[in-house]
Formats: structure tokens, C-alpha cells, sequence
């Protein structure tokens, strides 16, 4: 399902240990990290996706983990241009995610890696909020900030030594999209906090 400016609908998850770190995941086969994320079936509310994909990616079930907080709205990253597929019948430019930030209530026992008969990750461990932002892959690299500045206060419920207010304020100055000149510009609708 792509929609008609090429974004395909997909669910992000951020998954916080009450400690507030975050369960960081490494591909299979490959040596990308990224957090648990899914595209929608076109019967899928957002929640239904994200419960599915929770369990398809990490075995996780809907009773070991605590919804804290969701993004308003889609956010949308491009796909790199070697990475786009022009001949399929529908070209998909990128993702329009709604991200979740889930709490782990379960034991880490619960998390399953191998659920399913090809697995999206090999190897999971829990690293501090903001870390995600400067490791994932460079295109998905805004995304994950914005998602992570719209979740954070969600987090400091839980965690406040692990995501202090300063923070939040850090990371929105510093990843605040520049122009050319160094001015700031205005960020499209896909960016918007």
C-alpha cells in the first residue's frame, strides 16, 4: 500500500526499558541497527500494525509492554535514490511512519528474536534514548530525531534521570534542520514537531 506521493504506511517502535534506555536491534545478514518498524496492511489501524510488527519483530505480546506515547501525525523520511524501485507498479519514495514508544512491563525473557520463519534481527541490546539518533542509517536519520524530541517528554514519566529536560532541548537545537547559509528554514509537513 503506497499512497499517492509515494509514501508507504508504516509503524515505528521505540522500546523503553524503565531505566530509560532503548532496545536497539541489529538487522539480519547486515550491519544496520535500527528500532522495530513495519508497513501497514490496508486493514490495519496504526495500533493494530505496531502490535503485530511488535510481535513478528521482538515476540513481544501486547500484555509486556505499556503504550506511553505516539507521535501526532505521519513522519516521512525519503529513500535513498538507488534504493527506490522504479519498475514496480507503484514507485514508493519513502516511509510515513507513526511512531510508538512502548514500555517493556514483561520480563527480557519475553523478547524474541526468531518468532517467525525470516526474522528482521539477529541481535538486540539496550542503549541510552538519544544514542539511536548519530548510529541508524543516514536517510533515516531525521526521522528518528523527530520521533525521539515527540516521545521524550512520554519518557521522562518513566525515566527523568535518563532523559532530562536538557536534553530534549539539546536535541531539538541541535538537529534542527539548516539551510545552505546557515539560516534556519522552515521544515515541510513531514518534519514538523
Amino acid at each position: 500500500m503506497i499512497d499517492p506521493d509515494g509514501y508507504r504506511p508504516n509503524v515505528g517502535i521505540v522500546l523503553m526499558h524503565t531505566d530509560g534506555r532503548v532496545f536497539w536491534a541489529r538487522r539480519v545478514r547486515r550491519d544496520g541497527w535500527q528500532f522495530p518498524q513495519g508497513g501497514m496492511n490496508s486493514d490495519e489501524t496504526p495500533i493494530e500494525a505496531m502490535y503485530r510488527e511488535l510481535r513478528e519483530e521482538t515476540g513481544l505480546l501486547p500484555e509486556h509492554v505499556a503504550v506511553l506515547g505516539v507521535t501526532p501525525g505521519w513522519l516521512r523520511y525519503r529513500l535513498p535514490h538507488n534504493a527506490i524501485r522504479r519498475n514496480d507498479r507503484m514507485v514508493c519514495i519513502g516511509q510515513k511512519q507513526v511512531w510508538f514508544l512502548l514500555q517493556l512491563t514483561g520480563q527480557e525473557s519475553d523478547l524474541q528474536l526468531d518468532l517467525t520463519p525470516k526474522p528482521e534481527f539477529d541481535h538486540w541490546r539496550w542503549v541510552d534514548f538519544w544514542y539511536p539518533v548519530d548510529h541508524v542509517v543516514m536517510f533515516k536519520r531525521g526521522v528518528y530525531a523527530s520521533a525521539l524530541r515527540h516521545l521524550a517528554p512520554f519518557a521522562r514519566q518513566i525515566a527523568p534521570n535518563a532523559i532530562p529536560a536538557a536534553s530534549i532541548e539539546r536535541e531539538r537545537v541541535r538537529r534542527r534542520p539548516r539551510s545552505r547559509g546557515g539560516a534556519l528554514r522552515q521544515p515541510s509537513s513531514g518534519e514538523r514537531d
